[in-house]
């Protein structure tokens, strides 16, 4: 692929209604910045066939890896991930291109009648895939009826418009993405439910070698410095703990001012225990170096933290990653 001369860079995407939503965003910002046509390439991986729970599946890697393989075969150029999806180990082929800015880390409420958290009632039905968000839920709400589901946003907004189901949590992000910010009835806030490592930012990936000048450009241009600082350090913590995405933990890091803040938390299966660590760091400079540095601090003493205050005993409530 050449990014000059007319030529087109083929981006690899998964086939769902949000990722290639997402993924159209990108490219059409990774053409202006190239000066080049893009084709979405779109992928079928084993989290969009498998009906299964994720956390029987493994977690990490599952809407991954196929699109890893056309990548690497030469198929597509480079390929746009949500962030939360990818394992922490590096891969000895590829390397991350670029995080754009990262949308709203939250985790969003959806239910009938406009109901919040607090005010479902007794027995009401929750329905979601994620480990975490089950802790959490059961947590504050050990009285709701907590529902493992999986499908697409439309497909489980759907299960509360039939009636099949009370509420579901979803991200904020993909509801941004996909246009149905008008399902939410709550946005839970990070410092009281704090979310999946690198929730709502996406990752670009792209072979090891560097490749055309024009592309190198554009993803740079797309690259938010702090988004990727705040994500590496959440995924940071997740590695330290060996836990893999579907695991029962919240992490939220973000800049302010002249500080890297991370907040981390691990919880049983069950919601009954909480071990949460926060720490901040000061970047000596907004350099990509400086703010990774931060990153490695706050995350390293997050993790030091929560593994003496007894997270390791949590252990059997955290699937390890592959």
């Amino acid at each position: 692929m050449s990014a000059q001369g007319g030529s087109v860079i083929r981006v690899g995407t998964r086939a769902s209604a949000l990722a290639m939503a997402q993924t159209r965003q990108i490219a059409d910002r990774i053409a202006t910045a190239a000066k080049a046509e893009v084709e979405l390439v779109p992928v079928t991986t084993e989290g969009d066939i498998s009906r299964a729970s994720l956390a029987s599946l493994g977690g990490t890697g599952v809407f991954v890896t196929a699109l890893r393989e056309a990548l690497l075969d030469g198929r597509c150029d480079l390929v746009v991930h949500s962030m939360k999806d990818l394992p922490t180990a590096e891969h000895e082929g590829l390397r991350l291109g670029a995080v754009p800015k990262r949308a709203d880390a939250r985790d969003a409420l959806c239910a009938r009648d406009g109901l919040t958290l607090a005010t479902l009632p007794e027995g009401a039905r929750v329905g979601t895939g994620s480990p975490r968000r089950i802790a959490q839920v059961r947590a504050v709400r050990p009285d709701l009826e907590v529902l493992d589901i999986r499908g697409n946003i439309d497909t489980r907004l759907g299960k509360v418009e039939s009636g099949e189901l009370d509420a579901v949590l979803l991200a904020a992000a993909g509801l941004g993405r996909l246009g149905r910010t008008d399902a939410v009835t709550e946005l839970l806030p990070l410092d009281e439910w704090p979310t999946a490592a690198a929730q709502g930012a996406l990752a670009i990936e792209v072979r090891r070698a560097r490749g055309d000048r024009a592309l190198e450009q554009a993803l740079e241009a797309v690259d938010h410095r702090s988004s990727r600082a705040a994500a590496l350090a959440e995924r940071l913590v997740l590695a330290g703990l060996e836990a893999g995405c579907a695991a029962p933990v919240g992490v939220t890091a973000f800049l302010d001012d002249e500080l890297l803040f991370l907040s981390a938390s691990v919880y049983s299966a069950d919601g009954t225990r909480r071990i949460t660590s926060s720490h901040a760091a000061t970047p000596e400079s907004r350099s990509a170096a400086d703010l990774a540095e931060a990153a490695r601090d706050v995350a390293d003493r997050a993790v030091a933290e929560l593994l003496g205050n007894g997270a390791a005993e949590l252990a059997a409530a955290i699937e390890e990653t592959p």
